[in-house]
């Protein structure tokens, strides 16, 4: 039989309404929908806090919510992971240099998180580490300094700030067959100052913190082990440039989220990440704290951490360490 327009205009409508129910059925992709919390495993006023300070106020500004910085400092960065996991929240992000928790492996007797549980979601910036030495010393390169080792086996005194920075330089030093003596300490101030007056003689560990020291004109840096040089201070060298390479060691900052965090979400905040970034006036005030700007995708950045990772299990294993469980 027939059907009048009518009935195919009223059938018409009919399936129309449907799709449009169908699709409000679905909620809009929005995040973030409340107060955004950063956890940072360093203290007020560290590189890697003022870097999330930065860029908490630019992206809440464009997120239209609030970012909250979090400081968590203590045990080696233990605090703030574990804090981080245990809220599993896609609200709560850990930013955060990733030196730490890769040596955490040969640090701990057991492994007191699930590696697993930190998804990468963008590399941030690289915090530029330097070799400094007393300026009374008189050294004045990478090569004068290991030679000065080399030529006076165990009497001179090194100190560093973290495990990673400790790991690299202890596996030089033992596949070069070379004695130096570690001088532990709790804080890097007490390290700097004694650096800065010859009671140890090479410190590795963040340049913002050498820095004044410099400017002061007791303590000179060698070389960086950055990958890049230092956009603050283009005269020093990289380790690679000053002819060891094998000292090379970047010091990656970035942004991780929960393991259950929507791959969408994970891309959005990368992306406003390196807008933000791309500020030259965030840019300025971040060089200024002895840091270079490295945004890159999450991929790129797990990669980054993947060479890092490799790099400490390489030299653990150099060293005779075991791996916790």
């Amino acid at each position: 039989m027939r059907q009048s327009p009518n009935f195919f205009r009223a059938a018409a409508a009919v399936i129309l309404s449907a799709v449009i129910w169908s699709f409000a059925a679905v909620p809009a992709f929005a995040w973030p929908e409340r107060t955004v919390r950063f956890i940072v495993p360093l203290g007020p006023g560290s590189g890697v806090d003022i870097t999330a300070r930065l860029l908490g106020d630019t992206l809440s500004k464009k997120w239209g919510q609030a970012v909250v910085i979090e400081n968590r400092p203590g045990g080696d960065g233990i605090i703030a992971i574990t804090g981080f996991i245990s809220a599993n929240d896609d609200h709560v992000l850990l930013f955060t240099p990733t030196g730490a928790f890769s040596s955490h492996p040969y640090t701990q007797e057991k492994m007191p998180y699930d590696p697993a549980a930190l998804t990468p979601i963008t590399r941030v910036t690289t915090t530029i580490i330097g070799f400094a030495v007393p300026v009374s010393t008189g050294v004045n390169s990478m090569k004068e300094l290991l030679d000065k080792v080399r030529a006076e086996p165990g009497k001179l005194n090194w100190a560093s700030a973290t495990a990673a920075n400790e790991f690299a330089f202890q596996g030089y030093l033992k596949e070069n067959k070379l004695d130096m003596v570690k001088v532990p300490y709790r804080d890097t101030v007490s390290a700097i100052n004694d650096l800065g007056e010859g009671r140890i003689q090479m410190y590795v560990g963040a340049y913002a913190i050498m820095r004044p020291q410099m400017q002061a004109g007791k303590v000179k840096v060698l070389a960086v082990t950055n990958r890049d040089r230092a956009k603050g201070a283009p005269d020093i060298p990289t380790a690679a440039q000053a002819g060891f390479p094998k000292l090379q060691f970047d010091g990656l900052v970035g942004i991780f989220g929960p393991a259950k965090m929507p791959v969408a979400v994970r891309a959005q905040i990368a992306a406003d990440a390196r807008q933000a970034l791309a500020d030259p006036a965030i840019a300025e005030k971040l060089t200024a704290t002895g840091q270079n700007i490295s945004p890159g995708t999450a991929a790129e950045f797990a990669a980054a951490q993947k060479a890092q990772t490799d790099q400490i299990d390489g030299v653990a294993k150099l060293l005779g360490l075991k791996r916790a469980q």
